[in-house]
């Protein structure tokens, strides 16, 4: 059967606080965005594959959970006091990074090295409606069973309102397109020392109340 794909997949940079300071950076007045090719969208229980094009400058391949809100319908415009009513799902996702080809190789654009195929790992939509408050939602990351992040939505400097304000002010957001609402700390790059995905980890994103995207890796030959 034919996966069906999102028609876009736009994320955001530094929402949270604690992880701008992680990076060396801060939380910007307005939301950092960048894209990932839907092409990178797999499921819960497949596999996350680095390519050996992301082992040429050494180990990179980071996790970043994050809440993940599904557009039901299309819009442009939306005010933010109506925006919630554009969602259609909210899902638990990982933003796979290959760091040295988001810093470096591609000329300080994003898109690159987060855009590998399996880089996008998505649980399975939650409807809105079943949803109370986004804000009270509670992110988890684990990697091979040990807790890697722990935050709840609420921490985030730009809210779901303010994001989809944003980015729907003169630009169309189709029926299904996701938008990633960035990662709070304890991402593996950020460690001491550096943690990145290797062959045999297993990866997993909870969000309580919403769902779990869990995935083993592998190294391509």
């Amino acid at each position: 059967m034919t996966r069906r794909l999102p028609p876009a997949i736009l994320a955001i940079g530094r929402n949270y606080p604690e992880h701008a300071r992680e990076m060396g950076g801060t939380v910007d007045p307005n939301p950092i965005v960048f894209l990932k090719n839907p092409a990178s969208v797999i499921r819960d229980g497949d596999t996350i594959e680095i390519p050996p094009i992301c082992r040429e400058n050494g180990p990179q391949v980071d996790f970043e959970g994050e809440l993940a809100i599904e557009i039901g319908r299309d819009c442009r415009d939306v005010p933010e006091s109506d925006a919630l009513s554009v969602v259609g799902a909210f899902r638990a996702a990982n933003d796979v990074s290959a760091r040295w080809w988001q810093k470096q190789g591609s000329g300080g654009q994003f898109c690159r090295g987060k855009s590998f195929d399996t880089f996008c790992p998505l649980s399975e939509p939650m409807p809105a409606a079943k949803v109370e408050d986004w804000k009270h939602l509670r992110l988890q990351t684990r990697l091979n069973g040990q807790r890697m992040q722990d935050a709840v939505a609420g921490q985030m400097f730009h809210g779901v309102p303010r994001i989809i304000a944003t980015l729907s002010r003169g630009m169309t957001l189709l029926e299904g397109t996701i938008i990633l609402m960035g990662s709070p700390s304890g991402v593996g790059s950020a460690r001491n020392p550096p943690v990145f995905l290797k062959q045999g980890d297993v990866i997993e994103v909870e969000i309580a109340g919403v769902g779990c995207v869990r995935n083993p890796v592998r190294e391509l030959p």
